[in-house]
Parts: C-alpha cells; structure tokens; sequence
C-alpha cells in the first residue's frame, strides 16, 4: 500500500484506511507506538498494561491448575 504525508498544521500526518485500523482491531484513541531502524518506520499498538492485580490473579489461576504438575515436572 503506498501513502503519501499529508500537511496537518505545522506538521505531517500519515492517514490509515478504516479497513487497515479494523484489521488490527485499533481506533483514533489506541495508543501507537512509532520506532525507526533509521530507513524506515514500524507503527503497531501500544500493548495493554496488565496491573499486578490482575497479574496476581492470573498467577494465582495458572498455580491452581498446573501447580501440581510443574512441581512434578520440576523433580
């Protein structure tokens, strides 16, 4: 797909298709993350920060089902 800038203000924006913010599930307000290999530029989603709650929680789940068998696997 070939873009092209386009002039917003005093600086330059790239615009993306509907479709394209579809297939990677993103809206206006999706948090991007933009880096640069000095060639060209890679933009994708920020990633979701999961609270050490939420982690706590998982942990905890993951220990409940398979805790018995990593200590088995372990000895």
């Amino acid at each position: 797909m070939r873009k092209f800038l386009t002039k917003t203000g005093n600086s330059y924006a790239i615009v993306i298709d509907r479709a394209v913010m579809e297939l990677l599930n993103i809206t206006p307000e999706t948090p991007l993350k933009m880096t640069t290999n000095g060639r060209g530029l890679h933009i994708e989603p920020v990633a979701p920060e999961i609270s050490p709650e939420e982690l706590d929680q998982a942990l905890g789940r993951l220990h409940e089902r398979y805790g018995g068998m990593l200590k088995r696997l372990a000895e």
